[in-house]
This record gives structure tokens, sequence and C-alpha cells, in this order.
């Protein structure tokens, strides 16, 4: 096959996995109206309809998607090898491109990954923000970040952080209106700050245990936000309770500008993992990104977990 029909191929593949001729021009650096052409090219040369268009979408047909199948996977292959050819240089190079929750990324990522980029400046690091649990494989990334507990066994998975703890926070002058809660039910007197993610729907609920027992709480407030540093200052303004990852209200509750309260409802539970497909040829440069983000104990060992917990935004 001529390299011409290579290239249509390549863009087939890119158009099908995005959806959308728009986003895959973007990715492959042409026009929308020469990425069509290129497809109308592809199918009139097979004599077979590859793609169903809409004015809202674009999804492959049956034919497409034995394509897709068969083709795209060759792709990853010819790309991966071809990264791999950087081990031949003397210094690690490459785009990383990394999906994870916002949470993650500031707490983990940012302060493990800044200093390996002043020390290695031909290695990019592209971190993508995302509530959605990005498939990976399909949407191009080379790893994500999910608590341990949500990786797919098909993955491979590497500690990146310590366990978690959620608390809840409010101000003394919240206080000074309204009583501490003592238990999980009496939040329902309170001022919540709720946080609703897109990969649940609906407002997501405050999740306790205590001695064995798990209880979820819905909570009632005035304010909403679908990430937690808004949650967070909302807090800090007097708004109302905020139910936050510990590591981010903690320097807040050592100054004495936020209270911790229901401690004891509040258990650790699994870190986060880096998590990338097992079939992945590690280049240099990713190899230098797991062992920065690599979670060390320092001989200490690790507290007990509890599973089942959803994602701190």
């Amino acid at each position: 096959m001529s390299r011409a029909n290579l290239n249509d191929l390549q863009a087939f593949v890119c158009v099908a996995r995005t959806g959308s001729f728009t986003r895959a021009a973007a990715q492959l650096g042409v026009s929308q109206s020469a990425l069509s052409h290129t497809i109308r090219g592809l199918e009139a040369r097979l004599g077979i309809r590859l793609l169903t268009r809409t004015t809202r979408s674009v999804a492959p047909t049956e034919a497409g998607e034995r394509l897709l199948a068969t083709v795209a996977p060759r792709f990853d292959d010819i790309e991966a090898e071809l990264a791999a050819l950087s081990e031949l240089r003397d210094k690690p190079a490459g785009t990383i491109r990394i999906t994870t929750a916002e949470h993650a990324a500031n707490q983990v990522l940012w302060p493990k990954l800044s200093p390996l980029l002043r020390d290695y400046p031909d290695v990019r690091i592209e971190i993508s923000v995302d509530y959605g649990l990005t498939d990976i494989v399909a949407d191009r990334f080379d790893a994500g970040v999910r608590l341990g507990d949500q990786v797919a066994r098909d993955m491979i998975a590497v500690r990146i952080g310590p366990d978690l703890r959620m608390t809840v926070v409010g101000t003394a002058d919240y206080f000074s209106r309204r009583p501490p809660p003592q238990t999980p039910h009496d939040l329902a007197a309170h001022d919540c700050i709720n946080l609703r993610l897109p990969t649940y729907g609906g407002l997501l609920p405050w999740e306790f245990e205590k001695d064995g027992h798990r209880l979820n709480v819905r909570v009632e407030g005035q304010w909403t936000f679908n990430a937690t540093q808004p949650r967070l200052r909302a807090a800090l303004a007097g708004c109302g309770l905020a139910f936050v990852p510990e590591d981010m209200a903690q320097p807040h509750i050592d100054e004495g500008r936020l209270i911790p309260v229901l401690a004891d409802w509040c258990p650790r539970f699994t870190g986060y993992h880096l998590y990338y497909p097992s079939r992945r040829q590690t280049s240099p440069a990713f190899a230098l990104v797991v062992e920065a983000l690599r979670h060390r104990e320092c001989g200490r060992s690790a507290s007990p977990t509890v599973t089942g917990r959803t994602t701190p935004a």
C-alpha cells in the first residue's frame, strides 16, 4: 500500500476514535475540509462507507468498526516502537500525556514532576484534568491517575501517593452560628457545600465509616461546585461545611482558619495510582515519570485502607 493510503488510514482512525472531524483535524494539523476530502477518497477507493455522519456526530459503520479494530492497534504498535527508539538518544525526550482529577494533579503530580522537568528539559508533560474516568487507550493518553481500587485489572498500576482521608471542615465564625455536628446525621441541620461530578450525574453523597458501619449522607446547601478548590474557598469564607481531602485542608487547619469535625467518621482509604496499558512500550521519558511519581513509604507501613470510595475532586 502506498504511503498516501497509509496516511488516509491513519486519518480514518483519528476520526473514528474522536467521533469528530473537527477534533480529528485539530489533532492531525489539517483543515476539516481537507480531512473530509481524505475520508471520502478512502471510502471511494475501498468502495464502502466507513463512517456515518450526522449533524452532531460521526460514528464508524459496521465496516468501519472492523477496519478500526484491525488497523488501529497496528498504528499504536508502530508509534510505540518509534517512541522506544528514543532510548538511543543521550537524553530522555518526548511528551507524556496524563489524565487525572484536579486533586491528584495539584497534590501529587505537580510537586513530584516539576523538579523532573527542570533536570530534563527535553521531557514535556501534558496534564489533562478530567473527572470522566477517561479511556486512556482510546484518547491516546500515556497514563491515567485513579484511586487504587478504580484501576482496571488489565492495567499496570503504580502507587504514587499515600492513603487518603476526607475531612469535614468549617470556620469558627460558621460554628458560632450553628453547633458542630456530632454524627453525619446532624449534617441535615447544616449548610453544606455540594459537589457534582460528570461521572456521577447527581450531587455526590458524603461517605463516612465508623466501626465497620458505612454511611452515605446526602447534604443540602446554597453552594454546589464541580471541583474541590472552590468548595474549600467557600468553606474558608464561612459559607458552610465542606467535605474535602484532608491534605488540602490541613494547612488551613494548622493555622486555625478551619476547624475539622466528624474526625472519627472519616477513615483512610486507598491512595492514587498511576496506571497504563500492560502492552505499552516504555520509553526512557515515561520511565523517568513513573519513577518520579512512585510512592515510597520511607520505612513506614501503609495505613489500613477502605475501598470503594469516590475520587476526591
